[in-house]
């Protein structure tokens, strides 16, 4: 019997009112992939995580995870079965400290056999652990999207997402999140991504799915999204 992909969503509509955003995405990510989800500003990425959330139910089509509907769930409910958000903007506990925005939210309820604790994100995130007693808004952005990732990692996710993974961050600190999520891939997560860096996703992620208006208008591998430039030019403005 073949194992259910990981999530798996089938031509998904969703609306702001009656302004409809998402015209039947359809996406499937297998466990231990890492999946990027690209495509201009305005397109649907962010309403597509937030379907799969539960943030912005969908209206139709259906939202499979492990196998489980979760279309029409709660976003608490969502992320209880495994699935860790990094929302763009980081949104990170402004009044609490590192250690404690880390701990907050810190579980295994997926049972990990080697879950994640504040030892194995310090050494994940050095500079985290220099700043483990600093409010979280005196932060800088680049150390505030390390501790929102720290953050989703602490619920030991069966898939990580990111939006926006390193949207005006430093050079420096883009390489590190990079070099983060290329190590958590090589450990087995899954993740599903969006960033505008091409030549980054490319290099570590497995597969790729662009959209324009609300729908998936092209997906492929790495290696053949590296070779189509026309590709690029025409939906991602490269």
């Amino acid at each position: 019997m073949v194992d259910p992909p990981l999530l798996e969503l089938r031509d998904v509509e969703t609306s702001y009112g009656l302004s409809r955003v998402l015209f039947g995405i359809s996406l499937v990510i297998a466990a231990g992939e890492m999946v990027s989800l690209l495509g201009r500003n305005g397109m649907g990425k962010t309403t597509t995580v937030r379907s799969i959330m539960g943030l912005t139910p969908s209206m139709a089509g259906s939202i499979r995870f492990l196998g489980e509907d979760i279309g029409n769930l709660p976003s608490y409910r969502v992320a209880k079965l495994g699935i860790g958000l990094v929302p763009e903007g980081r949104q990170v506990f402004p009044n609490l400290t590192t250690r404690e925005n880390l701990v907050a939210t810190a579980a295994n309820r997926g049972g990990a056999a080697a879950p994640w604790t504040l030892e194995k994100m310090w050494q994940l995130f050095p500079r985290l652990a220099e700043r483990a007693g600093t409010m979280a808004n005196l932060l800088s952005g680049g150390e505030q999207q390390m501790l929102a990732i720290g953050r989703a990692l602490m619920t030991n996710p069966r898939m990580l997402v990111l939006d926006e993974a390193t949207e005006g961050l430093a050079p420096l600190i883009r390489d590190e999140i990079w070099r983060c999520l290329a190590s958590l891939r090589a450990a087995g997560q899954s993740i599903l991504v969006i960033d505008k860096n091409v030549a980054a996703l490319t290099r570590i992620a497995d597969r790729h799915y662009i959209i324009e208006r609300g729908r998936v208008v092209w997906t492929g591998s790495s290696a053949e999204l590296a070779n189509a430039p026309d590709v690029q030019h025409r939906y991602l403005g490269i």
